[in-house]
C-alpha cells in the first residue's frame, strides 16, 4: 500500500483530505515537525518537504499538485479526469494555488531568506502581505462567482488546497472578514467528514 507522508500545519493536508474523500487505499503517516529534516525521511524525499508518497516498489512522488493528480487518476471517479471541464479547471486552479499563492508565503515563513537587516525584513513582510491580500481577494471573487459553495462550482481537489491556504490567513496580519466567501468555505470544509478525518490524522484542529 502506498504511504502518504504528512506533517501538522503543512499543505500535505490537501492530499490527506483527497485520500479521505476517495477512501483511497493509502496509508497516511504523520511525522512530528522536524522529522522531515532527519535522515530517515531525507532518504525518501531529499527535498526535506511534505507531502510525499512512497509506493510499494520504492518509487516516490512529491509535490501536492502531482500527488492530487495521481490520486484522481488512480482512485477518482467521474469528475476527476483531466479530460473533463472540471478536471481541466482543477488542474489550472491547483497550479495557481501551489505555484503562486503558496510560493508567496515564502516572505512570511522565511523573510530572512530575502533580506538581512531588520528594516529590510519588515519590508519583505509588508510586500508579502500585500501580495497575499491580492491573491485572497482574487480567490474570494472566483469562489463567489462560482456560487460560493465550491471553488469551481463543484467539489474538486482545488477545495482541499484552498482550505489549507485559507487556514494560513490565521497566521498573518490579514483578516478573514475581508474574504467572506473564503471564510464561509472554510466553515463548510470543516463540517465535511473527510476533512475531519484528515485533520485528526494530521493532529490538527479546525479553525472556524
Amino acid at each position: 500500500m502506498p504511504t502518504l507522508y504528512t506533517m501538522p500545519g503543512t499543505c500535505s493536508l490537501s492530499p490527506n483530505i483527497a485520500v479521505a474523500w476517495l477512501d483511497a487505499p493509502v496509508d497516511v503517516h504523520t511525522m512530528a515537525y522536524g522529522d522531515h529534516k532527519k535522515d530517515a525521511y531525507l532518504a525518501i524525499n531529499s527535498k526535506g518537504k511534505v507531502p510525499a508518497v512512497r509506493f510499494e516498489d520504492g518509487d516516490v512522488l512529491t509535490e501536492a499538485a502531482a500527488i492530487l493528480a495521481w490520486l484522481g487518476a488512480k482512485h477518482g471517479s467521474e469528475g476527476y479526469g483531466r479530460d473533463t471541464a472540471l478536471g481541466r479547471k482543477e488542474a489550472e486552479a491547483l497550479s495557481y494555488m501551489t505555484s503562486e499563492v503558496h510560493a508567496a508565503y515564502g516572505g512570511h515563513f522565511g523573510p530572512q531568506n530575502f533580506a538581512e537587516t531588520d528594516a529590510a525584513i519588515e519590508e519583505v513582510k509588508r510586500k508579502t502581505y500585500e501580495k497575499l491580500d491580492g491573491h485572497y481577494k482574487r480567490m474570494n471573487d472566483i469562489l463567489s462567482e462560482n456560487g460560493g459553495d465550491w471553488y469551481l462550482g463543484k467539489r474538486s481537489f482545488a477545495d482541499s488546497f484552498l482550505y489549507v491556504l485559507t487556514r494560513w490567513i490565521d497566521q498573518t496580519p490579514l483578516s478573514y472578514d475581508d474574504y467572506p466567501a473564503l471564510k464561509q468555505h472554510m466553515s463548510r470544509m470543516e463540517a465535511d467528514p473527510g476533512v475531519q478525518i484528515a485533520l485528526r490524522r494530521q493532529n490538527m484542529e479546525p479553525i472556524g
